[in-house]
């Protein structure tokens, strides 16, 4: 029995991805680099989530990735601006939480869970941008608790990231009664390994599980986990 769940907040419960491309199209009109194309935002989208990456190995530091992912970004796509990546980065992620959307049926799914089991967000976003975004989107209301890497000093999928989340939750259920769910195998499903607990792939993106992973659970849809909850 599942007694407390650990949500990913991005490409989970919110779309990330519009508000990714609504704060670089403002970026690129602030900054008089004329329209963000689709192509663009696709390949600034992959540099960033390479970036992201890198952090979740330790290769880089989070100051790191928020100045690489457009000092790469300019220099692959030839852009030349007239401010640094890191003050570009800065202005971009002031805009983050000015659209928020949601993944299909997740305020519905929180709603229907709120006062049933505990519901915590895990996620590796910005401290500032994430409670905006938590706080606008209204999602802060359905929750019993928000953990944030730069709150935490450690990033998912690193045990050290779980250790608080863990005393928490284990106030509600034991350890075989949590259970994370998220979209990324290298950031929540090796994470949810890393802690020694029950594992949820949200696979809207058809991701093929490689060897390495233990993924308890399976869904194309937040509306399944009832299924898994037998609710």
């Amino acid at each position: 029995m599942i007694k407390v769940i650990l949500w990913d907040l991005d490409q989970t419960l919110l779309d990330f991805k519009r508000s990714e491309f609504c704060a670089l199209e403002k970026a690129f009109e602030h900054f008089c680099l004329g329209k963000l194309s689709r192509e663009l935002h696709l390949s600034y989208s992959k540099i960033n989530e390479e970036c992201w990456r890198m952090l979740e190995r330790s290769e880089l530091m989070k100051p790191q990735v928020m100045e690489q992912r457009f000092k790469r970004f300019f220099a692959k796509e030839n852009i030349k601006c007239s401010v640094s990546p890191s003050e570009f980065s800065d202005y971009y992620e002031s805009r983050l939480p000015d659209t928020v959307a949601f993944v299909d049926n997740a305020v519905e799914v929180l709603k229907c869970l709120k006062g049933r089991v505990k519901q915590y967000v895990v996620t590796n976003g910005a401290s500032a941008v994430q409670h905006k975004r938590l706080e606008k989107s209204g999602i802060d209301l359905l929750l019993d608790g928000v953990f944030i890497s730069d709150e935490i000093g450690y990033e998912k999928p690193s045990a050290r990231f779980f250790e608080p989340v863990l005393n928490e939750a284990l106030k509600f259920a034991e350890r075989d009664e949590i259970l994370i769910i998220g979209d990324s195998l290298t950031s929540d499903i090796k994470g949810g390994n890393n802690a020694k607990i029950k594992t949820c792939l949200f696979n809207h993106n058809s991701l093929d599980v490689p060897d390495g992973y233990s993924v308890d659970y399976e869904i194309t849809s937040l509306k399944e986990i009832f299924d898994i909850l037998n609710l």
